[in-house]
């Protein structure tokens, strides 16, 4: 069975923490000039800018698959923002209510 996104994800973001961290400390950013909600998709492009403009670091080849499961990891781990990302259903979630 091929590899599913949340799965390919899961193991990006474990050889790429510091997407997450840019992805955190961006987002948190937004929240202190006052956003009770933002786009999880302009946080990614902010990385990106960040990553291929202002640093002269590595630049990373971010699929735009990643960006819910950023959103999602986020709110999970500050519950406090819970919401601050609109989600949505994603295709993993509809096979597994499908199938239970």
């Amino acid at each position: 069975m091929a590899e599913d996104i949340k799965q390919h994800w899961w193991r990006w973001h474990h050889d790429n923490p510091e997407v997450y961290e840019l992805f955190k400390q961006f987002t948190q950013d937004v929240i202190d000039k006052g956003h009770e909600s933002y786009s999880s998709k302009a946080i990614f492009e902010r990385i990106r800018w960040h990553t291929d403009v202002e640093t002269d670091g590595e630049t990373f080849k971010m699929s735009n698959n990643y960006t819910p499961y950023y959103a999602r990891l986020f709110m999970y781990e500050f519950p406090k923002h819970q919401g601050f990302f609109r989600t949505q259903i994603l295709t993993e979630e509809k096979k597994y209510d499908e199938a239970s």
